[in-house]
């Protein structure tokens, strides 16, 4: 009996069998029915007893990957739509980022973090997760340790958001409009929005979507404030270009009949992208990774998620 169990543990420890049973959950992730939680927790799942046998390589891909699955959303939605929910999140989108930044100023005062390691957590949660710490890295020169501290503060905080938000939206009751309004404003990174958005229905999605790369625009501005805060004019400004394309496709599925015929077949096909995105982040979300997470960054993270998810429901609802 022994001898089997550790011929099993040995097959499933062997390198090529991780590789085939990750490829195997990868593919299982795009089936229609397996939804954008499950697919984050299948991938922490495999992360944790298994180990990631592509960790290294996967990085850049998951980016590109997302900006795919989000340039393809866009062929689901009208022009009319878009500017509609723009123009709906954009005194939300303003305020809510102004609190965060001089929240997360104080916050890092008081618990005495490293000015770097605030700003990151304060963009993060301000703006757009992942893709604002990236953005302002190399403006404000953080070690290598703060940057990993901060995403994976922030990508832990994402995980826990995509099964609370739907559950917490369900349980008030809110409309469509104004879960995905919610997760737009109060979700940090791009892909558990939209994945949150997408398990509560498409209405959510289509808001969720549009206000929160709106809302990644303010990536172009605060980082030109930033460059001023940290002295460093020389730094170069990282543009979400893709957002660019997600409003082409839009254009392209408002303005010519023959893009209308498979905007449902793309935008299918782009939540399965998503939901392989986010198996390829929980992959990514080790044991050893949440191991390097300090209290005192962790607890102004949070004190600042709080703060923008109970202050945007209350004034969302009211």
């Amino acid at each position: 009996m022994n001898s089997k169990l550790y011929n099993t543990i040995g097959f499933i420890q062997n390198e090529s069998t991780k590789k085939i049973i990750f490829i195997g959950l990868a593919i299982a992730t795009l089936i229609p029915w397996v939804s954008s939680p499950i697919a984050l927790a299948l991938g922490f799942i495999l992360a944790v007893f298994l180990g990631n046998p592509f960790e290294k390589y996967l990085h850049q891909y998951i980016h590109l990957l997302l900006q795919i699955s989000i340039v393809g959303l866009g062929f689901g939605l009208k022009l009319n739509e878009a500017l509609q929910a723009g123009k709906t999140g954009l005194i939300l989108t303003v305020i809510s980022i102004s609190t965060v930044m001089i929240l997360g100023y104080f916050l890092g005062r008081v618990f005495k973090l490293e000015k770097q390691l605030t700003y990151l957590l304060s963009v993060g949660t301000a703006i757009c997760g992942g893709s604002a710490i990236a953005a302002t890295s190399p403006i404000i020169k953080p070690s290598t340790k703060q940057i990993s501290l901060a995403l994976a503060i922030v990508f832990t905080l994402n995980s826990i958001a995509l099964f609370v938000y739907p559950a917490i939206g369900n349980t008030l009751h809110l409309s469509q409009e104004q879960f995905g309004l919610w997760c737009a404003i109060g979700i940090h990174d791009t892909s558990s929005v939209v994945g949150a958005a997408s398990k509560f229905g498409n209405e959510a999605l289509k808001i969720a979507t549009t206000v929160k790369l709106a809302r990644a625009l303010w990536i172009i501005p605060v980082s030109i404030i930033t460059m001023f805060i940290f002295k460093n004019k020389e730094s170069k400004i990282k543009i979400p270009w893709f957002i660019a394309y997600f409003i082409l496709a839009i254009l392209l599925n408002t303005y010519i009949p023959f893009f209308e015929n498979f905007s449902s077949i793309i935008t299918s096909i782009s939540k399965s992208g998503l939901n392989l995105t986010l198996f390829l982040i929980g992959s990514t979300l080790s044991l050893q990774t949440l191991k390097t997470i300090g209290l005192k960054p962790l607890a102004v993270a949070i004190l600042l998620w709080i703060t923008i998810s109970i202050g945007s429901l209350l004034y969302i609802i009211h």
